[in-house]
């Protein structure tokens, strides 16, 4: 049987530099005040021996753990998750804070907190007091949950907070949610809508207000009128299909929906073909999120695509910034999201008939 090829660890490097434990550990986390003939001798015995620097042995130095926490909603993740919804929120936020956590040597743990539950300063202190981490990703609706960030901010632990635009602290990153609706609201009457109506999300996030500024913004500015054509929901696919019931129920229905999440769009489409209507030809319907259940449907939709792994990369990299003692730029930072158009939107039915 061939021998099993032993890993090389930090005594490894150590031994072969004849340098102490601390020392190799200060040369990997370029620790101030270490000798430059003492640097080349560790980093040649990393490199002669193929070491890799472990989170432990960068860790030794006592200034920092290499760890970014991520914390996303407990309810909504799990019902999300059970449900086989589709939706790729998680998988996008892993995917830009991993990869820029790992190009900084750095790894990012992702946790679920349930900002409702009457414990979550408890749970999130366990995590923090385990962890440990040098940076903390909020995303919504803790970003701006007050028993969230005031815990972190007395910890003095570096967070970011997206979807926030950081009153009490912390890093803002937004998404440009009220100027996504102004694009979406703007292709629609370009194609000579007039009957706009809006399925606005939940109140507990700060977006879901944006995204409503917007559309009422952009109508204004085109003369529209707006009265019975924003109704509430709360992203979920029942509070969609009532609300789309009632805009498509007046007796000057909507011609197009924009809906603030992707579960409600779909819904919009099930409430249009339960009274009988097609899309695009009686109705328009525009989403956010552009998850795939929209881009790959029987009706692929036009969709608001929000930048969250680019936003949660963002984060990370300020936050290994901050760490560093870096200035962090004043202001939230924005990544701008962008209107995907596909084939649920097309000219209003009036004008469709007189062409």
């Amino acid at each position: 049987m061939p021998r099993r090829r032993q890993a090389v660890t930090i005594k490894h490097v150590a031994a072969d530099a004849g340098v102490s434990l601390q020392t190799v550990s200060r040369v990997i986390n370029d620790a101030p005040n270490v000798r430059p003939e003492m640097t080349e001798r560790v980093k040649a015995s990393i490199e002669k021996l193929g070491y890799t620097p472990s989170i432990a042995a960068q860790r030794m130095s006592g200034s920092r753990s290499y760890l970014i926490l991520a914390l996303n909603d407990r309810a909504r993740t799990i019902a999300d998750w059970q449900a086989r919804r589709g939706s790729d929120w998680v998988d996008q936020m892993l995917l830009g804070g991993m990869l820029k956590c790992a190009e900084h040597g750095y790894r990012m743990i992702f946790e679920l907190v349930d900002t409702h539950n009457d414990h979550v300063t408890r749970e999130i202190n366990a995590a923090l007091v385990a962890l440990q981490p040098d940076g903390v990703i909020l995303t919504p609706p803790h970003s701006d949950n007050p028993l969230i960030t005031g815990l972190l901010a007395e910890r003095k632990i570096p967070f970011a907070r997206i979807g926030s635009l950081g009153e009490g602290g912390g890093i803002p990153l937004i998404m440009g949610d009220e100027d996504a609706a102004r694009q979406a609201t703007r292709h629609l009457i370009a194609l000579g809508h007039r009957r706009i109506g809006f399925i606005t999300g939940s109140g507990e996030y700060a977006l879901s207000q944006w995204r409503e500024d917007g559309w009422r913004a952009e109508m204004a500015a085109a003369g529209l009128a707006t009265e019975e054509l924003c109704q509430p929901g709360n992203f979920s696919h029942a509070s969609g299909y009532r609300a789309a019931s009632a805009l498509l129920a007046l007796p000057d229905r909507a011609t197009a929906i924009i809906a603030s999440n992707d579960e409600m769009a779909m819904a919009s489409l099930a409430a249009a073909a339960d009274k009988g209507l097609a899309v695009p030809r009686d109705l328009s319907v525009i989403s956010f999120d552009n998850t795939p259940m929209v881009a790959l449907g029987p009706t692929p939709m036009t969709a608001i695509d929000q930048p969250i792994a680019e936003t949660v990369a963002r984060a990370a990299e300020l936050l290994i910034a901050a760490k560093r003692g870096d200035a962090i730029p004043a202001g939230p930072s924005v990544v701008l999201a962008r209107l995907i158009e596909r084939g649920s939107t097309a000219p209003a039915p009036a004008l469709a008939a007189r062409v």
